[in-house]
């Protein structure tokens, strides 16, 4: 997590976690939904890989000071899509999916470099940091808690009548994942245990 005043090598994994990653995270809800049938985030520039459509200021300050953050969120019209409801979990699994693919793709990036022999230092450092937070962001956000993509997953397998019953308190969402960030020992330490063992898992460490 980025508490505190982080190293020059921590912030830059940050700044470029919140151009690539969320940028493809964003990038690719827009594309399966696009792939679906619904043409409101193409419409809405969405379907971009530019991440200035993409970029939430608020999240982006997150992101720099608490370690996680967040993009302006892809608006989806579940109706237009193929399958209707039924599809809303591919269109919510692509942003995670895209934040491990970047993880790995940095990932080979690490190897590549301790195999020509660089060791430690500054570009280390920055690569390692860099796969680590995307990890973070995939898993957080298969979180079934509103409004992350975990929750429209599963909100997708639900009957109509459950479904609008759960909607109802999706506004209170943001204050569960505020409490179990902020709570000692929170069930969020599990999450960023399995962070630490795939980031480790992935670069070899």
């Amino acid at each position: 997590m980025l508490f505190g005043a982080p190293s020059l090598d921590v912030l830059l994994a940050a700044v470029i976690a919140l151009l690539v990653g969320l940028t493809f995270h964003e990038f690719s809800h827009a594309l399966v939904a696009d792939e679906l049938g619904d043409g409101r985030p193409r419409a809405m520039g969405r379907l971009t890989l530019n991440p200035i459509p993409h970029i939430d200021p608020i999240g982006a300050v997150m992101l720099l000071i608490a370690g996680f953050g967040w993009a302006k969120p892809v608006m989806v019209n579940p109706y237009a899509l193929r399958n209707g409801v039924r599809s809303m979990w591919l269109v919510a699994a692509a942003g995670p999916v895209a934040n491990f693919v970047v993880a790995v793709g940095f990932a080979v990036i690490y190897r590549v470099l301790d195999l020509v022999g660089v060791e430690g230092g500054f570009l280390v450092s920055l690569v390692r940091n860099v796969v680590l937070l995307n990890v973070l962001l995939a898993l957080f956000n298969f979180i079934p808690i509103p409004p992350l993509d975990g929750y429209n997953a599963v909100l997708s397998f639900l009957p109509p009548r459950t479904a609008m019953t759960v909607q109802r308190y999706a506004p209170y969402g943001i204050l569960v994942l505020l409490l179990l960030i902020i709570l000692p020992n929170s069930p969020l330490g599990l999450l960023f245990g399995a962070v630490a063992g795939i980031t480790g898992a992935l670069i070899g460490a």
